[in-house]
């Protein structure tokens, strides 16, 4: 494990250098730039606050604003774009990079690395867009927001260990891209991202709340809507979760490394 660190450390540069060059590449023929990396999450959080608002409105209490659902919404966007574009980055990570891992002799590693520093530039100007739209909205977060970069390093964390092992297993077994995105659909809807757990019926509750995302995604709604302090009980499990995750992941993909350009 200890060789992986010293060889992260070794290729830092082609790391920085490798996600800008991607983040210039994709947008390079593209008038706009940089901004569709924001007008695609925030699109889809107007279409569902036309769609939802006048239904969920009246049932958003501790939110004095007439554009309450959409301010709800984009905070639960902002947590649930970060970990569902990097678990989609990351499950054909390798695939999508076979030519190159052919190619050059480089830590295989340095791939996912080089993916979440990509997701961390676009959830930021992410981030950022949602900052300005919530003061063109009159709703300035409270002193709760600091928090914002740990809830962030935490969603990356929890989103890179599950996409790391997803990506590597899809390698071997291509139905995993087939079915990751049926259960990342079907999570969206289980999290409490377009509602509140509030309007559920008690006795289902409960069950919503066993879902890992809900502490992160309500905790990054406290703190950028209703002015409360993360949900530190359920946060400190899931980090414990992550950080096992992450050590899992990393067995894994040192061990599948030596056969994945074969497989490819």
């Amino acid at each position: 494990m200890r060789d992986l660190f010293f060889a992260v450390w070794r290729y830092r540069y082609f790391i920085l250098s490798s996600i800008r060059n991607d983040l210039h590449v994709r947008f390079i023929r593209s008038k706009l730039g940089g901004l569709w990396m924001i007008i695609h999450p925030l699109a889809q959080v107007l279409i569902f606050a036309l769609i939802l608002s006048e239904v969920l409105a009246a049932k958003l209490p501790g939110i004095d604003n007439k554009y309450a659902y959409a301010l709800y919404l984009m905070a639960g966007m902002m947590g649930w774009s970060l970990f569902a574009e990097t678990i989609s980055r990351c499950l054909n990570l390798f695939i999508d990079s076979g030519n190159l891992m052919k190619k050059m002799a480089f830590p295989r590693i340095c791939l996912p690395l080089i993916a979440a520093g990509t997701m961390l530039v676009n959830n930021f100007l992410l981030l950022v867009a949602i900052f300005v739209v919530f003061a063109a909205l009159g709703h300035y977060p409270s002193g709760q927001a600091l928090w914002l970069p740990v809830l962030i390093v935490l969603n990356l964390l929890l989103a890179m260990s599950v996409g790391l092992i997803l990506g590597v297993l899809n390698v071997f077994m291509r139905d995993v891209g087939q079915v990751v995105p049926v259960i990342l659909q079907a999570m969206f809807w289980l999290t409490p991202v377009v509602y509140s757990l509030s309007i559920l019926p008690v006795k289902y509750q409960f069950w919503f709340k066993l879902n890992p995302l809900h502490p992160l995604v309500t905790s990054y709604q406290n703190v950028l809507v209703f002015d409360k302090p993360p949900l530190w009980g359920e946060l400190g499990w899931l980090a414990v979760a992550s950080v096992v995750l992450a050590l899992v992941a990393l067995t894994l993909f040192r061990r599948a490394s030596p056969e994945m350009v074969d497989a490819l």
